[in-house]
């Protein structure tokens, strides 16, 4: 241990003695206005994404030093400028929105100063008033009042989240095939990937011809600031649904407006039986708070803190252990809690798009580095997402790999709408021995999470082995994003991964 955390120092002032620098000599070289100016030129399809994209230009823009091995080097670059990030202090929608309502006011009569926003309310009445009256779909950010609204008012019976996007496609066929009703899926355009399959095999006017409409969250709006998986996402997201063969607009932020496009998806989905697709931009829809209390409201109170949580298990597992983090709010906890202890992020593969596939990236890693222990820290929502993989994981077997479900029951950070794991007949655990698992353990503290990690890896013992932590919902109002790139994220990564040699 103590060798391996020496050669890693070592490593790391190589790198830093041979930072990239300008020909001034004044300060490390920063990604300039002009390195992300590419992004602009996606084509709405994105076949020029990999030529045009961020990636490509960030190459193009910072040289990496390398080291005697001859790999590039990213240890101690930290001056290297996140474009995306900001430290500035950001005010929550509920404010932006009572802000606006006041410019609103001072605009008197220069009503093209006017910003309006659409009441989940209503928006739900016009939507029903076309027909609609069945609900599905993955929550998103950019959707949570809406959905927050059906939650609240909506039986279950007529409103199903579901476990990925694909299926809420599939789920709304089922329901148009036994009523011949259009329902409505909601999505965010990142899981547009999932939806893909059921909306060209399934619901094309070729094969079954089923009309559903789809409200997109548009994450990645060409104009709007944003994360990097999100950029790429917003721009290829027209080019898309077009490819798809499905027409879209977006959701108008005025009630006029909104019925208007309601009224043209109605006509389009009545005349061809197909989906038709609203695009939702930022900040559309009005702030609207979940009012129907669920299990979670009764025993969250004792649980702990996600942040809190993950700072136990990096306490425990040792200085040569990988850790690879989910999408959403773990990956920014584990960033911020590496930067508060003053410590580097290269253990941490941070998984900050492609929800639900962390645990297969970490079984990869586990492949390749059998010497090395892998904690793949994985969320409840994540883990329904794509829960197939828990049997690919349990048949391969890795005896290094460790699933750390952290659960608390929603999907805590698009709106905090309740998940299948909030139930009391959902047990990860029994999935986990089900599939395959070697073990499964829960934990609900600190002292029970120590314990668990240290029961798992015993010297000879066969994998994978499964921990749920119970948390609650929530995390600090302040929480940061990261400030490297994911590019720097990968780079500092694998020269960890590497640092330990063979196998």
């Amino acid at each position: 241990m103590l060798a391996f955390k020496a050669a890693s120092q070592a490593l790391a002032r190589t790198c830093r003695a041979t930072s990239f620098w300008n020909s001034s000599r004044a300060a490390p070289q920063t990604l300039s206005s002009s390195s992300v100016v590419g992004l602009a030129s996606f084509s709405r399809t994105g076949t020029n994404a990999r030529k045009h994209g961020l990636m490509a230009t960030e190459r193009a823009s910072v040289s990496f030093p390398r080291n005697s091995a001859g790999l590039p080097c990213t240890f101690g670059y930290r001056s290297v400028t996140n474009y995306y990030s900001t430290t500035a202090k950001i005010p929550s929608h509920e404010q932006q929105y009572q802000e606006q309502k006041r410019r609103n006011e001072d605009a008197g009569v220069l009503t093209e100063l006017v910003r309006d926003f659409l009441e989940p309310s209503a928006f739900y009445k016009a939507v029903k008033e076309i027909g609609i009256d069945f609900y599905t779909g993955v929550p998103d950010s950019l959707l949570k009042d809406f959905c927050a609204f059906v939650t609240d008012h909506v039986p279950s019976s007529h409103h199903i989240i579901a476990p990925n996007e694909g299926a809420a496609v599939a789920v709304a066929a089922g329901y148009h095939l036994a009523s011949s009703k259009a329902p409505l899926v909601y999505m965010q355009n990142s899981g547009l990937g999932n939806a893909v399959n059921p909306l060209v095999s399934l619901c094309a006017p070729e094969v079954y011809s089923i009309p559903m409409l789809l409200l997109i969250g548009w994450r990645g709006e060409p104009g709007k600031r944003d994360e990097p998986q999100h950029l790429v996402q917003g721009q290829v997201t027209p080019g898309l649904l077009a490819a798809l063969g499905i027409p879209f607009q977006p959701l108008p932020d005025y009630f006029e407006g909104a019925q208007q496009a309601l009224y043209t998806a109605k006509k389009h989905m009545e005349r061809t039986l197909t989906p038709y697709a609203l695009l939702v931009k930022r900040q559309t829809f009005a702030p609207y708070k979940m009012q129907k209390l669920t299990v979670l409201d009764e025993v969250e109170h004792s649980r702990m803190q996600r942040e809190d949580a993950i700072e136990t298990v990096i306490n425990t597992v040792s200085d040569r252990d990988i850790i690879v983090g989910t999408t959403g709010m773990l990956s920014r906890e584990l960033f911020e809690l590496r930067k508060m202890r003053e410590e580097g992020h290269e253990r941490d593969f941070l998984t900050v798009g492609c929800m639900g596939h962390a645990t297969s990236i970490a079984l990869g890693i586990a492949i390749r580095k059998p010497t090395r222990r892998i904690f793949a820290l994985d969320g409840d929502g994540a883990l329904i997402m794509h829960m197939g993989s828990m049997a690919t994981i349990a048949q391969t077997s890795p005896p290094n790999l460790t699933h750390i479900v952290l659960n608390n029951g929603a999907h805590d950070s698009v709106g905090g709408q309740p998940s299948a794991a909030s139930k009391d007949t959902f047990s990860i655990p029994e999935l986990a021995i089900a599939a395959g698992y070697r073990s499964a353990q829960v934990a609900t503290n600190a002292e029970e999470i120590m314990q668990a990690i240290k029961n798992v890896q015993l010297p000879g013992e066969k994998g994978p082995n499964m921990i749920e932590i119970k948390i609650r919902r929530g995390s600090r109002k302040n929480l940061g994003r990261p400030t490297r790139t994911p590019v720097q994220n990968k780079m500092d990564f694998m020269h960890f991964v590497a640092i330990n040699g063979s196998g």
